[in-house]
């Protein structure tokens, strides 16, 4: 009988953003349909690809820091991704990369690990699950369902670096993820640049789906999913949502149980006047009439959001203003960014910037705000019964109690807070969903004890 040819090995290196997560998971899925085999590590590996992010002049420094080591313990590496656009930089630094593509080029990376380290095709290798390869723990997956974003915000390259809007049809998108949830994925997480502009490109084309037509739409899409989630006695969660008006449409579904009561806008700021320098959709004063609307309808509703501080021309008062909105607002999870002057950015042009030590203190300021809501929304968790679902279990301690990490509803997972278990009940794993009564709160994480399978 043949042996099987020994697979070639390829490290992989996955920066930035769950898209830019997704994009590697499609490169290591057709590696590993044609043969390759993955390590973690630099050390064996016969080349190592780094997928880079170039949003942030940090982002791209950690990305140059990770060719760097690769180049040094490896010495084979092929580099993609968001900074990819900037082969000339990359290149001038790093020599001997041995090839560079841009974002979303799966093809062509394929390629250049082919040409890097050839390999014989041998059926003994060419393997690979339906659902593809992952690069998060089996429970949860995120689902890319477009590519591109239509908005030219003033502070944001990504357009430039990824295009415009290009969304999957439905019936795509709805087939990845029945393959996930048949794999045993437990919660779906929905991304893109601009999620709830899902379709529009493609004028909401419909497609077929289980002997129906269906709109390639955000609402269809949604109702699609939390009914093929209930299925399987799984989650689907929204990231990147803009407030647009039809994401009122939505909310009910979240009110049946059929999706999550969470909704990801990248909010940005709420002054009317930094919005517009923004050039960001939507307006702050209408989207608390709607916040308010939203809650009467699902009061368990969960908002996280992203907000810029020390924005070019932002002054005390407009920062006071965001300050203001965010305590009526009563968002429950934020994270604030201080500006970073982006090369290419037309926000760069706006005067006057605001200095670096006034940033950090509005930032410090904002994040103090936003703990103390963030803390008082936990305490109020104290007492209840959530649904969570089981992120890692821990070994037993000198008593033979283990301990376990989950997430309530509430919480996106690296981003959010956790539930931290005590004294978890024997058989409980991974992706399991439980009941857990609340015993303590301490900022944005809880503490409880099981108290049944949910």
């Amino acid at each position: 009988m043949k042996n099987a040819q020994k697979a070639p090995v390829v490290g992989m290196v996955s920066l930035g953003c769950p898209k830019a997560l997704v994009d590697s998971e499609r490169i290591l899925t057709k590696l590993r349909s044609d043969g390759y085999d993955f390590t973690n590590s630099h050390e064996g590996a016969d080349v190592v690809i780094v997928n880079t992010c170039g949003f942030l002049d940090t982002a791209k420094e950690e990305s140059l820091n990770a060719i760097g080591e690769a180049l040094d313990v490896n010495g084979r590496v092929i580099v993609t991704g968001c900074m990819g656009k900037e082969a000339e930089t990359i290149s001038a630094r790093f020599p001997k990369v041995l090839a560079i593509t841009g974002p979303q080029q799966y093809e062509q990376v394929v390629s250049a690990v082919k040409l890097a380290q050839p390999i014989t095709h041998d059926p003994f290798v060419h393997l690979v699950p339906e659902e593809g390869l992952k690069l998060t723990p089996k429970h949860y997956s995120y689902l890319k369902i477009s590519e591109g974003c239509n908005n030219r915000c003033t502070f944001c390259i990504i357009p430039s670096i990824r295009g415009d809007l290009v969304s999957r049809p439905i019936h795509r998108v709805l087939h990845e993820a029945e393959q996930l949830l048949k794999a045993g994925t437990k919660e779906i997480l929905v991304i893109s640049q601009d999620t709830s502009a899902y379709g529009i490109d493609l004028k909401y084309a419909e497609s077929p789906w289980r002997g129906e037509r269906i709109k390639t739409k955000f609402y269809d899409l949604c109702k699609a999913l939390g009914t093929l989630a209930k299925e399987h006695g799984a989650w689907v969660r929204l990231h990147y949502v803009y407030p647009y008006p039809h994401v009122d449409e939505v909310i009910p579904l979240m009110a049946e149980g059929l999706i999550l009561p969470y909704l990801d806008i990248p909010f940005q700021h709420a002054s009317p006047t930094v919005l517009k320098a923004m050039k960001r959709p939507a307006a702050q004063e209408k989207t608390l009439e709607r916040i308010r609307k939203w809650r009467d309808i699902c009061p368990d509703l969960v908002l996280r959001s992203t907000f810029i501080v020390g924005f070019p021309g932002e002054t005390e008062e407009e920062f006071n203003f965001l300050i203001n909105w965010l305590i009526d607002a009563q968002i429950d999870r934020a994270g604030a960014f201080k500006y970073e002057a982006v090369e290419g950015a037309v926000s760069n042009a706006i005067a006057p910037h605001v200095p670096e030590d006034e940033k950090q203190e509005r930032w410090e300021r904002f994040m103090m705000v936003q703990t103390d809501i963030a803390a008082a929304k936990a305490e109020q968790k104290v007492g209840q019964v959530l649904e969570v679902i089981i992120d890692e279990v821990g070994e037993p301690d000198e008593d033979g109690a283990v301990g376990a990490d989950g997430r309530s509803k509430g919480d996106a997972p690296e981003i959010d807070g956790t539930v931290f278990i005590r004294d978890l009940p024997a058989g409980i794993k991974p992706g399991d969903i439980v009941n857990v009564l609340i015993e303590d709160a301490e900022d944005y994480d809880l503490f409880g004890v099981v108290q049944q399978a949910a």
